[in-house]
């Protein structure tokens, strides 16, 4: 089925451009080649000088590139694959894929609990609470970006001993819980926002996963709660709740 809406004010080229590239991230064209331009143009319900456009935009951002009698092919991107678990921790997840990964505070700040918040973590209502935000990388490429709420009042020196570890989990040895275990992970997608893209290098029309997850400490009491978006052209999510495998950034 099109994607595409007429009358919209947006150029159908790009449009299409949006589908295919959004299309690309999703896995849809895994076998690294585009339909023909008669396929597309029957697909969208456009001549072919619009998919001609749209292709010629892909090419130029170094999606697909398009080969004289061979059709037009999608370049190959990396992708990792993320296992959420037990014990979910960025750099150990992703070893053995990549050289390096890391994961860089980009914010912090105080704010009270809403009425969601304050019942995940075992809160009272309007709590105060610390707000990370985090880039989490791979070889130098951004892969997710995320939000995690802390109770500020249990962790007030977070933000410091993340400043000096790098790491959330070695922040929260630092602050007294030497272990923690997730207890709940939601897993969903959606079109990438402004930030999203700017933060991830991401194109227009990309999508991203979103997880929302809980952990909690050896005795059971939550102790973050997280709000993460990872690019899907980057990352696969592998579930394995019974393997104590990998900190989401």
């Amino acid at each position: 089925m099109s994607g595409i809406e007429r009358r919209t004010g947006v150029a159908l080229w790009r449009q299409i451009a949006d589908d295919i590239r959004a299309a690309i991230g999703n896995g849809d064209h895994d076998d690294g080649r585009l339909p023909t331009e008669a396929a597309l143009a029957a697909r969208f319900d456009v001549n072919r000088h619009t998919v001609r456009q749209a292709i010629a935009a892909l090419a130029r951002e170094g999606v697909v590139e398009t080969v004289q009698g061979r059709g037009t092919a999608v370049v190959p991107r990396r992708r990792v694959t993320y296992p959420i678990g037990a014990r979910t921790r960025f750099s150990a997840g992703l070893g053995g894929q990549v050289a390096t990964a890391v994961t860089r505070l980009i914010g912090s700040l105080r704010e009270t609990a809403n009425e969601e918040l304050a019942a995940t973590l075992r809160l009272s209502p309007n709590a105060p609470l610390l707000r990370l935000e985090t880039l989490g990388e791979a070889d130098g490429v951004p892969l997710s970006r995320a939000v995690h709420w802390f109770d500020a009042e249990r962790f007030s020196g977070l933000v410091e001993a993340y400043g000096r570890e790098g790491s959330i989990t070695r922040a929260l040895a630092a602050c007294g819980v030497s272990d923690y275990v997730r207890v709940s992970t939601e897993i969903s997608a959606a079109p990438a926002t402004g930030a999203d893209r700017e933060d991830l290098a991401l194109q227009p029309g990309a999508v991203v996963l979103l997880t929302r997850s809980v952990n909690a400490d050896p005795q059971g009491r939550p102790i973050q709660a997280s709000r993460s978006r990872f690019a899907a052209d980057r990352v696969t999510l592998s579930v394995a709740p019974d393997e104590p495998a990998t900190d989401l950034p």
